[in-house]
């Protein structure tokens, strides 16, 4: 980036540097040009695109094999390598995705537009996507309806700001790159999840054994002889207070803030430390079990959430952090919930520290732990180091974007 000596003029998308234009999308782009033509009677076979196989606002998109004939004739538009497939429908669904690939038989559903650049750089289109500006617009699009979504011709009346096309395919390049640095992390990350995965299957079983403990045997043993009960019985507060949840399938814990206590029907309340483990007996059954985080310190819980604190030197908090999240545990937890679904299905608090599982002695709980956390911070910074680039990226679109900061630009 380089110094930046530009004027500026007013334009409908605030101010531009003077060499740049504000043009709408359908001066730039041609908006859904490509439909398939022909016989329709054929049993051509593509790959088609639909509004349900979008799962996230990246468009990450997968795709159902069509017969031409059978598809919605409004949906016979074809896709190619180098067009941005942007979905429509939906606010929380509106995305963007370039075909970088060589692709072939492949179309989209009524519930994208399909854009081809011809006067401006596709990839700098792409990127100028995700500015906040677009977002305005589609927004100023979308209120006062009832079915939110926008179609062909909004998208054409769309406006951005077009600098010369080197700048565009400079910044486009910029911004591709910390895009790629960005796809390489989370592929990183996915890998690292993949291997902590592996470990927590061979750690946790005893399948593999780390350095130390092949002489040592596991056990098979119930949970009384690695947790006991723990009651911090204390009157229901005056005060609004924070209450702690605990996520179905293994998630966790989470706070909810009672602002009206008085309301709340029971007498008596629970208190929750660091480390302790708790399981909701009304949803056992799905696994909603957990270990208690630092932050839940404090706060307060039902008598459906009974807790345990582990036995010095029998049994690790951590370990059992990832222990319980095993299919195993679900599986153990569904045999003493009996009944049918919902709050007719409730664990029996006698029977669950009755449970018995194969498990090591408190050392190897210790050495497998620490294996695990340093697995999970190697995610972590990961994740962090992804999300700082996602930031860093919005700061450049922020600058690059609107031209307040120019790129140098080789005319050579």
């Amino acid at each position: 980036m380089g110094t930046n000596s530009t004027t500026y003029k007013d334009s409908p998308l605030g101010k531009i540097p003077t060499d740049w234009d504000v043009r709408h999308f359908e001066d730039i782009a041609y908006i859904d040009k490509k439909s398939l033509k022909g016989n329709t009677s054929k049993d051509y076979e593509f790959d088609y695109i639909s509004l349900s196989d979008v799962d996230s606002d990246d468009l990450t998109i997968e795709t159902t094999k069509q017969i031409f004939a059978s598809a919605p004739s409004r949906a016979r538009r074809i896709v190619k390598m180098g067009d941005i497939l942007m979905s429509t429908v939906r606010p929380n669904l509106l995305g963007f995705t370039l075909i970088r690939n060589d692709v072939k038989n492949l179309i989209a559903s009524t519930g994208f537009a399909v854009l081809t650049a011809h006067k401006c750089s596709n990839e700098y289109l792409f990127q100028y996507l995700f500015c906040p500006g677009i977002s305005k617009q589609f927004y100023q699009l979308l209120v006062g309806s009832n079915y939110p979504a926008i179609n062909s011709s909004d998208v054409r009346k769309l406006k951005i700001a077009l600098p010369p096309l080197p700048e565009q395919n400079a910044i486009a390049t910029c911004l591709s790159i910390i895009d790629e640095t960005i796809t390489k992390t989370n592929q990183l990350v996915a890998q690292k999840e993949l291997r902590k995965k592996w470990l927590m299957q061979q750690l946790l079983t005893g399948k593999k054994r780390l350095m130390g403990f092949d002489n040592t045997k596991w056990k098979i043993q119930s949970l009384e002889n690695f947790i006991k009960s723990i009651v911090r019985e204390v009157d229901k507060p005056t005060e609004p207070y924070l209450g702690i949840g605990i996520r179905s399938h293994g998630k966790g814990t989470f706070l909810k803030q009672d602002e009206q206590p008085e309301k709340n029907s029971m007498d008596k309340f629970y208190v929750v430390r660091p480390d302790d483990l708790i399981v909701n007996i009304t949803f056992a059954w799905e696994q909603a079990i957990a270990i208690v985080r630092t932050e839940d310190d404090g706060a307060l819980a039902s008598h459906r959430f009974p807790t345990f604190t582990f036995i010095k030197d029998k049994g690790h908090h951590d370990f059992f952090r990832f222990y319980i999240i095993k299919p195993r545990m679900k599986y153990m937890l569904q045999l003493i919930s009996p009944g049918g679904a919902g709050r007719n299905r409730v664990m029996s608090k006698s029977d669950f520290i009755k449970l018995e599982f194969l498990l090591p002695e408190y050392k190897e709980q210790t050495a497998i732990a620490q294996v695990l956390q340093a697995a999970d911070k190697e995610i972590q910074l990961l994740k962090a180091k992804s999300e700082k680039l996602k930031e860093q990226k919005k700061g450049m679109m922020q600058v690059l974007l609107t031209g307040k900061v120019r790129l140098k630009i080789n005319t050579t």
